[in-house]
């Protein structure tokens, strides 16, 4: 099951099963979908006609934007471990606030790829980390500001020594 919100405004429930096949809000859809192009579609669902364009897809954040008729409209889902997540209290794990990273293991620094003040994007490289006779590439765990480097290529670090700060 996901529910889905619609431009921040309409919220539905999307499912589809085996033995009723998609239903949105409960209710049984049937809709006749053709592809037309990657991305372009064609939709028939009540004798209505619909031309369905995808413009923008994020799979990872669940994001996607669709043009209905030369109308766009911005798409959120959350699928059945996100709602799970937000019953439990922890809907706001993704965007907490990251300040430091610390060595996942021991080791020694190679090389270092970025520089105090510099705007890194989550999964940019940061550094790289030779343990047991190979090489680990760090990343960048969210996006974030360098604030202060704490380490060199040539240093030895140990496991959990903090290494930047965010």
């Amino acid at each position: 099951m996901y529910k889905l919100s619609i431009n921040s405004h309409f919220n539905i429930e999307a499912e589809r099963t085996i033995a009723a096949g998609l239903l949105i809000n409960g209710v049984k859809r049937d809709a006749d979908i053709k592809p037309i192009q990657p991305g372009i579609y064609h939709v028939i669902e009540n004798n209505r006609s619909y031309n369905v364009e995808v413009v923008n897809f994020n799979g990872d954040e669940k994001t996607a934007e669709i043009k209905v008729n030369n109308h766009i409209y911005s798409i959120s889902a959350k699928d059945q471990f996100d709602i799970l997540l937000d019953k439990l209290g922890f809907s706001n794990l993704n965007s907490a606030r990251i300040s430091e990273i610390k060595a996942p293991m021991p080791g020694l620094v190679l090389k270092v790829f970025v520089n105090k003040g510099d705007i890194i994007k989550k999964g940019d490289n940061l550094f790289v980390l030779e343990a047991m006779k190979m090489e680990n590439i760090i990343k960048a765990p969210a996006n974030v500001t360098v604030g202060k480097i704490l380490i060199k290529p040539g240093d030895k670090v140990e496991k959990g020594q903090i290494l930047m700060l965010f």
